[in-house]
């Protein structure tokens, strides 16, 4: 039996190491820290975390995809209880520049290349 794929962009498995700053509705960080995402794809990730990320948060990431450092912001979309007491939590992208589009859409590219 197979299952019909749902999403409009492919997504890539990837670990890399981010950060993130998590913004109120006013602008001010409530909190930070280090996480990996789990998997990309052009407009939203799956990103690891040790403390849950509230859906109420806009959340800034900085991302490096091999020699390029890529800064992204999005909502949080979902959060769930993950793997040895980790967190998951489905960021979808909101407002990505020309740039860093493009930089996204290489890094896609040359991993599904690899697979």
């Amino acid at each position: 039996m197979t299952t019909e794929e749902k999403r409009r962009h492919y997504r890539v498995d990837s670990q890399n190491l981010l950060n993130y700053a998590c913004y109120d509705e006013t602008g001010n960080v409530v909190k930070q820290g280090m996480g990996r995402t789990l998997n990309v794809s052009e407009t939203g990730i799956l990103l690891e975390t040790h403390i849950p990320i509230d859906a109420e948060y806009l959340v800034g990431l900085t991302i490096g995809f091999e020699e390029d450092i890529i800064n992204l912001k999005g909502k949080v979309v979902y959060t769930k209880a993950g793997n040895d007491g980790k967190f998951e939590s489905g960021i979808q992208f909101m407002d990505i520049d020309p740039d860093t589009n493009t930089l996204l859409k290489k890094f896609i590219t040359a991993f599904r290349a690899r697979g």
